[in-house]
């Protein structure tokens, strides 16, 4: 049942983003994108990815000696994403920016604001603020990154987000959304509470509102 809660949880947090943030919904229904706007989703996945797998050592560290079940998982989690960056800078080089152009670019303050968040909770409270945002990030990816990325695969060309697709095949044979869940839930029994989950769900599914209010401001609405 906490997993239903969870999911409950997290889909109501994505349709008060979509409520408020102009083209999110369209963009996650696979109805509109625009090149700008795309480009700088994948300079900031990368940029993402680079920060979440120092707060997934943190929060790997966190854990210690004191749940080797949970370390033991975390770790693999974190192996198996290590430098899958990569696969987006692959698509970014297609549309034009190179690496040295990612690495020249300052995450969004929604980002900052994200990772300070996840490294404070996380000291406050152990792993599971990490378990929790890991098992999100892999829910939306199961939901709404194979639509994105087939639209944008229609509008841009298939060479522009190989990357993209290689990176949904990898967690998909991987199960990384049954692997991540395994963590919450044992986080949820050894380091807090559902309500504590809860939380901290609700709190990212925030952030991310944030961020892609950031996004539309800073590349479509720049425009206007």
């Amino acid at each position: 049942m906490s997993r239903e809660r969870l999911e409950k949880l997290a889909a109501e947090g994505m349709e008060r983003l979509f409520e408020k943030v102009p083209k999110a919904r369209e963009f996650h229904a696979a109805e509109w994108t625009d090149p700008d706007y795309y480009r700088r989703h994948l300079v900031e996945t990368v940029l993402r990815i680079r920060l979440n797998n120092e707060v997934d050592a943190y929060g790997l560290y966190k854990v210690g000696y004191k749940d080797h079940r949970l370390a033991a998982t975390l770790a693999r989690y974190l192996s198996e994403e290590n430098n899958h960056e990569g696969m987006f800078l692959r698509d970014l080089k297609e549309f034009g920016l190179s690496k040295e152009d990612v690495d020249a670019t300052r995450p969004f303050p929604s980002t900052e604001y994200l990772i300070g968040y996840m490294y404070f909770s996380i000291n406050q409270e152990g792993p599971l603020p990490t378990t929790v945002w890991n098992w999100f990030v892999e829910w939306y990816s199961d939901r709404y990154n194979p639509a994105i990325t087939k639209h944008a695969a229609e509008v841009y060309g298939l060479e522009k987000v190989k990357g993209s697709q290689a990176h949904i095949d990898y967690d998909e044979s991987h199960d990384h959304d049954e692997l991540m869940w395994s963590t919450v839930d044992r986080a949820i029994k050894g380091w807090g509470s559902l309500e504590d989950a809860e939380r901290h769900l609700v709190n990212f599914t925030d952030l991310i509102a944030l961020y892609f209010t950031e996004l539309y401001e800073t590349t479509v609405g720049s425009k206007d």
